[in-house]
């Protein structure tokens, strides 16, 4: 079956919370990880809520092109009739805000993570520069044509050691719409170890009450601790677009004769031609989630 694919970056503006739905030790609510890495993500079944939610703002909830892409709602029990046109992965962490005690936070990532993120565009049928190949050192940071010198990231001491950095950035400005200049300043990769340590524990968890209107003091038992990606993070979903499956269901022409092609478009272009921009994870009345939406199209 043909598809088209492309690759959305996210450039979070405001913090992010995705749950698990379980508790990990003291934090009541921690985000979604990968189980193998423990690698922060957003699942797919969250973005493609979120894409959903926004189609249905945008068009109309009883609008038959949002059954077209993304398929029956499964709650008035017509799931089963089709799938939708849109294949929705999971939003990939590609760099992580990091405090450093040396200066401005730092985006921080590894060479697994741009591996992954080579091979996925390539999955994608995105056309790249050749393979990024890198190697960093325990202990070492990588940074562009910088000096060499201390750097810490929160309380661990890193070796700056300049590197050419030249093929990845404008990669990473594209996907994430960062400004260039910000990337050669604030890139950092460190080794695969030290970044598992970071993602796992250099996240914001926040301490939550809930105060009695009445007395104005925190009601009993109501403390919890939530765990959030910070604002700066910057995440990648990777989409492909088959078909229409059933042309009864879609309100537009364009999505039924050009099929594979409109439906990536009514995402990647129309969805986001006004605002760029996408609300995932919960607690969106506080302000949370709030990406902005960048991107490569593949063919």
């Amino acid at each position: 079956m043909a598809t088209n694919n492309a690759i959305l970056g996210l450039w979070a503006e405001t913090s992010i919370h995705a749950g698990a739905g379980s508790s990990v030790d003291s934090i009541d609510l921690p985000i979604q990880r990968e189980g193998h890495s423990n690698w922060p993500c957003i699942f797919g079944s969250a973005v493609k809520g979120a894409l959903r939610a926004k189609a249905e703002q945008r068009w109309g909830r009883d609008n038959g092109s949002v059954t077209a892409v993304f398929g029956p709602e499964s709650t008035g029990g017509n799931a089963a009739e089709h799938a939708g046109a849109l294949l929705v992965g999971d939003a990939r962490l590609l760099l992580l805000p990091v405090r450093s005690l040396t200066g401005h936070f730092k985006w921080v990532t590894c060479p697994a993570l741009l591996k992954r993120f080579i091979r996925d565009a390539r999955r994608m049928a995105i056309n790249l520069p050749a393979d990024i190949s890198l190697s960093v050192a325990e202990g070492e940071a990588l940074q562009q044509h910088d000096k060499p010198g201390a750097l810490f990231l929160e309380e661990y001491n890193f070796t700056v050691k300049p590197a050419d950095l030249s093929q990845i950035i404008p990669l990473l400005t594209k996907l994430s719409g960062i400004a260039e200049q910000e990337l050669q300043n604030q890139l950092v990769i460190i080794d695969d170890n030290a970044f598992s340590f970071l993602s796992q524990y250099a996240t914001p968890v926040n301490a939550h009450i809930a105060i009695d209107n009445k007395n104005k003091v925190v009601r009993k038992g109501a403390l919890w601790y939530e765990e959030t990606l910070p604002p700066e993070t910057v995440l990648y979903i990777t989409l492909s677009a088959h078909k229409v499956r059933d042309t009864k269901f879609t309100d537009s022409q364009e999505l039924a004769d050009k099929q594979a092609q409109a439906v990536l478009k009514s995402i990647t272009e129309t969805l986001f031609n006004e605002a760029p921009y996408l609300q995932v994870g919960g607690n969106e009345t506080v302000g949370m989630g709030w990406c902005r939406i960048n991107g490569f199209t593949g063919v």
